[in-house]
């Protein structure tokens, strides 16, 4: 569990309230209902018209995981094929379909099925990357949707603080009144720009992030499994596919090579999302 967004998004807004701490001003004046409700819920509202419903409710189921921050693991996935490759060289090909439906991984799944029936390795590719590519695609709605949200929130939060200023324009006959209105105009632009900067556009970015690194293992897989298929060896996979591997230390295999079991034990920790 990764908590970056989480660390993030708390730090900066303490760094706000440890500025308004030592300013010495009022932590109420900033809260107003008013603004946030207006900022947040018209920022919403225009994302979701600048999208599809299933877009919209897509990218909110996805914040959880953008706040769990599940890792893929590479580590974990590269001993995994490491193991099927031994198992393939031991009991052949056709052993990896029941591997296949051991594993919990959906498309290293669908890569063993398709080695186990035999597939042409550049027919096998194509699918393989074509699946990435779709599966990309649909993790990029949600991370634009957020990034979408950072646009519109500055320009809403100055819609409420000219509303808000028209309504101190007609109000110039009391002027003890008009400093605290204006202050509260304001509050508007505020919201806007804090929540584009703080929530929306890191929200937007780590799902990107994410979906980024989750395609870097499933290529990996890809290779692995292309790799399994034309009976590379174990030293030269390794290689290939520690090489493969971002800021990740070289990979430990929990079982030996004669133990054909091992890709059901491993398989659980090749999980991606």
């Amino acid at each position: 569990m990764d908590l970056a967004l989480i660390i993030g998004i708390i730090a900066a807004f303490g760094s706000l309230a440890a500025m308004v701490t030592i300013e010495g001003a009022s932590f109420a004046s900033l809260l107003l209902v008013g603004p946030v409700v207006f900022v947040l819920g018209a920022t919403i509202s225009v994302g979701i018209a600048g999208a599809t419903l299933k877009d919209a409710l897509d990218s909110f189921k996805a914040i959880p995981g953008a706040f769990t921050g599940k890792k893929p693991d590479f580590a974990g996935t590269v001993a995994t094929l490491l193991d099927l490759a031994d198992v393939a060289r031991q009991r052949g090909l056709l052993s990896l379909e029941s591997s296949a439906e051991e594993v919990k991984d959906p498309f290293l799944a669908s890569a063993l099925q398709g080695v186990a029936d035999g597939a042409d390795s550049e027919d096998l590719r194509i699918l393989l990357e074509d699946q990435i590519a779709t599966w990309s695609k649909a993790t990029r709605v949600s991370s634009s949707f957020f990034a979408a949200l950072g646009g519109y929130a500055p320009t809403i939060g100055i819609v409420g603080t000219v509303v808000s200023l028209t309504h101190v324009l007609g109000n110039l006959s009391t002027p003890d009144k008009l400093g605290p209105m204006i202050a509260s105009a304001f509050v508007a632009t505020l919201w806007g720009l804090l929540s584009a900067n703080f929530i929306w556009l890191p929200l937007g970015t780590r799902l990107r992030r994410l979906a980024e690194l989750e395609a870097e293992r499933r290529q990996i897989v890809v290779e692995g499994v292309l790799a399994i298929q034309s009976g590379t060896s174990s030293r030269a996979l390794s290689e290939r596919l520690t090489a493969m591997v971002p800021y990740s230390p070289k990979p430990k295999r929990s079982k030996s090579k004669n133990d054909a079991s091992a890709p059901v034990s491993e398989a659980a920790s090749a999980v991606g999302p």
